[in-house]
């Protein structure tokens, strides 16, 4: 007999990100069934309570753009205070050299490190395949199933190498038939559709410059055909504005458009150097745009026009981008960074807490094709990031939710994912942190010691 369902109120909590859910929510099985406006209690008959009075509840936190394996090769000296294309250049030769055994350590602890930041959907973009890492995205696959976190993973490729003027060494690209013959496989083996999808596949050649023009025309149609997203990275650097123009004789975005990816089943990574004429393009076809703003930074590419792509119509979601371009994967760090760098671009008044939570959440959940998750109501998954403020750096605040971002939050005390308590007083659940951390240390050392 199957067991019966309890219904669960997280109750009363110190402030709620949706004031429709002030008072809380209720849950059942992996669903919120009912969301508790101020000073009501449930009409839904409830079984157990949790009571959240200390905690700060949000939707769990939704990333859109990752490469787990960077995680191996954080603060690497030799990559240090370098522009996105000799970075990637340096990088490469290590990251060539990369197993199969690193690569899901790698994955692990990038899903906990999210996972602990208040982060229940995890994405990844891994586009590094040499021989070694036949089985790559089956091994993603199987970790987030392991640790429980819902999976937006991304089939990657590169198909253009040194010896055909791309960037990556001939090792880690493949021929555009075998690409598109794994990735129609993963599509059949791994791709969950409909309301409460743990794991979804997307298509992911890696950028303009490391693939053909006919891997992003075939990308296009396979996905179409299996009805699966599209995700690359675009218009990232004024370098690759330039090397596109050189080499295909127009802009990145028009580029994205002649290959038939300019359409709302497209997400892209970054998007920063976009002119008038194409956000308001990309606006009318509802193409999605991963906000990486620590990454940004850190490789000094530029500032993503936030706002001006949201009101035109684009869905801007938020994320961390590889840990190699950031040096964390910390979903509620990325919040405070977005914040900052939006009020940069624009103005304090134009950019607020609520819109970069807004990103974090609904805004990403949209990048990814959902309504499902990224929210609190009534329907929708049962995931939710629930954050103490008892650290001295919120000692003082006076707004809850404004102080997760202008005081720094970086860890959630308590994580539910699908239904299920997936980190409990800052530890994820059913995970040896230390043994992680230890294995994870042995992993970097030796990959970048195979060079």
């Amino acid at each position: 007999m199957a067991p019966t369902s309890q219904t669960l109120w997280i109750r009363h909590p110190r402030a709620c990100s949706d004031p429709r859910a002030a008072d809380g929510v209720v849950i059942r099985d992996d669903r919120i069934v009912e969301a508790v406006r101020a000073g009501a209690t449930p009409e839904t008959p409830i079984d157990a309570t949790f009571d959240a009075s200390d905690h700060v509840l949000l939707p769990g936190l939704v990333n859109t753009h990752h490469h787990f394996y960077q995680t191996l090769t954080r603060a690497y000296s030799p990559a240090l205070n370098k522009a996105l294309f000799p970075w990637l250049t340096t990088l490469y030769d290590v990251w060539a050299n990369l197993t199969e055994d690193q690569l899901e350590v790698a994955s692990e602890l990038a899903m906990v490190e999210l996972l602990m930041s208040g982060c229940t959907t995890v994405a990844d973009h891994h586009y590094v395949f040499s021989g070694a890492l036949a089985q790559a995205i089956d091994v993603q696959v199987e970790t987030a199933r392991r640790l429980g976190v819902r999976a937006a993973l991304t089939r990657g490729s590169m198909s253009v190498g040194r010896d055909d003027g791309g960037l990556p060494p001939q090792s880690v690209v493949q021929d555009e038939r075998t690409i598109l013959d794994e990735s129609a496989r993963l599509i059949d083996a791994h791709h969950q559709r409909g309301d409460g999808a743990m794991t979804t596949i997307a298509l992911a050649p890696c950028s303009p410059f490391s693939v053909s023009r006919e891997l992003m025309q075939e990308s296009a149609r396979l996905a179409e055909v299996r009805d699966v997203r599209l995700h690359t990275h675009l218009a990232e650097t004024a370098d690759e504005t330039a090397y596109c123009e050189r080499l295909f004789g127009m802009r990145p975005l028009d580029y994205l458009a002649a290959t038939g990816w300019l359409s709302d089943r497209t997400w892209l990574a970054h998007g920063i150097h976009f002119n008038d004429d194409e956000v308001a393009r990309l606006g009318e076809a509802g193409t999605g745009i991963a906000h990486c703003p620590s990454s940004n930074m850190l490789l000094g590419s530029g500032l993503c026009r936030t706002l001006d792509l949201e009101a035109a119509g684009c869905p801007v979601g938020l994320a961390v981008d590889g840990s190699a371009s950031n040096d964390h994967s910390n979903l509620a760090e990325e919040m405070r960074q977005a914040l900052l760098l939006g009020r940069l671009r624009y103005a304090p008044s134009r950019v607020t807490h609520d819109d970069v939570i807004r990103w974090a959440t609904r805004g990403s959940a949209a990048c990814l094709g959902r309504d499902d998750i990224g929210g609190l109501a009534p329907g929708q998954q049962a995931d939710l990031a629930l954050f103490r403020l008892d650290e001295p750096r919120f000692s003082g605040a006076e707004n809850p939710i404004a102080a997760l971002l202008l005081c720094g939050a970086h860890r959630a005390d308590r994580v539910m994912v699908a239904g299920q308590w997936r980190v409990t007083n800052g530890r994820p659940m059913g995970v040896d942190l230390d043994a992680l951390l230890a294995r994870h240390d042995e992993a970097a050392r030796a990959l970048r010691s195979a060079r």
